[in-house]
């Protein structure tokens, strides 16, 4: 017989890796575009009309860079486009969110301890806080009170900072902090989507048709493009943010949230000075790090416990009650529960590894997947088999897992 759990979880790598891979490509190319635009010399008067350009080197060459604050007076032959990073990393990143936290909403979206609901209602939660999101963004930035960058960006983070708390008294702590990064992946793609995208096809479908292209178009589109380079870090703080249960397992975790994106402001506030040669503002390291000590004083604070009841419950059931469970379970205490704890006794840990406790039934029922493809048909845990695993013992969790699976 096929191991479905097998695949599933190849599945999972497989989606994970496109996603980095096109988040690479898409940070990269966002990253190098404000960096070129704000290092642009204005200051002389160009031949060509363009208003700047810069002289770089890289790779053993020499680049020659214009911009044009409009469009050029005709249409290039063989313009390049950078959208499909975008889409791809949104793409993909939902895919994983799918497949992890929609398909295993009872495990990883849903924590009866936060709120009492049902899988297919967290996902439905999910859904429409990512749509009232965009939604929610693109009105404000849409209407007169967007004219002002300064207060759009103000109320951005007061809209981050309300859906941190949401999310946070909604799903488990680890599935609050990836959401929020989707939330705000989701603004960032839907930007380019949305807007960046079809305001640059108007202006080239006007230099096509012999019409002097609206300057509001590439005004509008660079606001959404400035408003994507503050979001970047944040959004990567929040993905990786599912190893570190430090960051997600506080009662504090919205507040560590909220902190993250002004860390984020504060770390590209110093690059894009940088390249628009208009100092050394070195005094955002010394914010960026007090806010980081901050989090990481927040983060001491006592690790959220959720009530969870001993027995078995729910989708988790079916594991407590398969053949073998009994054994599975002396074995899960004896090799792993000394680290995965809510007060670990192995030395020097001081939380359960990524917030996974395994003291109770209803715990380890829960994790049976994890638990079957980490210690059962792979040996990845314990690790380097520091408890003396034995291969019977890992026997039992395969047999076991097989039997709830049938």
């Amino acid at each position: 017989m096929y191991d479905f759990a097998a695949m599933g979880a190849w599945l999972e790598f497989a989606v994970r890796w496109v996603h980095v891979i096109t988040a690479i490509a898409w940070i990269g190319s966002s990253f190098y575009f404000i960096a070129l635009d704000l290092g642009l010399h204005r200051d002389r008067n160009l031949s060509s009309g363009a208003d700047g350009e810069e002289w770089q080197v890289h790779g053993g060459g020499f680049y020659h860079i214009q911009k044009y604050l409009v469009a050029p007076e005709k249409m290039p032959d063989d313009l390049v486009w950078f959208k499909w990073e975008s889409y791809s990393t949104w793409l993909s990143g939902f895919a994983l969110l799918f497949l992890v936290y929609y398909l295993g909403s009872e495990f990883y979206l849903v924590d009866p301890a936060v709120a009492d609901i049902s899988g297919p209602v967290a996902v439905l939660i999910s859904l429409a806080s990512l749509a009232f999101g965009w939604v929610a963004y693109d009105q404000i930035c849409k209407s007169k009170f967007g004219d002002d960058n300064t207060r759009l960006m103000i109320a951005l983070y007061i809209i981050l900072v309300g859906i941190a708390y949401f999310y946070t008294h909604v799903f488990s702590g680890r599935a609050a902090m990836l959401h929020l990064g989707a939330f705000t992946a989701t603004i960032m793609s839907a930007n380019v989507f949305f807007i960046i995208m079809p305001n640059q096809r108007i202006v080239v479908s006007d230099l096509k048709a012999g019409r002097v292209p609206d300057a509001k178009y590439g005004k509008i589109a660079k606001q959404r493009s400035t408003h994507n380079n503050y979001l970047t870090l944040p959004v990567i703080f929040m993905m990786l943010s599912n190893h570190y249960p430090l960051a997600f397992s506080t009662q504090y975790t919205w507040i560590i949230a909220s902190l993250v994106f002004l860390m984020g402001v504060t770390i590209r506030h110093y690059f894009n000075t940088i390249h628009a040669r208009k100092g050394n503002p070195t005094w955002t390291w010394l914010a960026t790090v007090l806010l980081f000590l901050l989090v990481m004083w927040l983060s001491t604070a006592p690790m959220f416990r959720a009530d969870e009841p001993e027995e078995a419950t729910g989708p988790a059931l079916k594991y407590a009650q398969a053949d073998g469970f009994d054994q599975v379970h002396d074995i899960v205490l004896g090799r792993c529960s000394m680290c995965h704890a809510a007060e670990p006794a192995w030395e020097g840990l001081h939380w359960p590894p990524k917030g996974v406790r395994l003291e109770t039934e209803h715990q380890i029922a829960r994790q049976a997947r994890a638990i079957y493809l980490q210690a059962g048909l792979g040996h990845a845990m314990p690790p380097s088999n520091l408890t003396y695993m034995e291969p019977e013992e890992r026997a039992a969790i395969i047999a076991w897992y097989d039997a709830a699976t049938q």
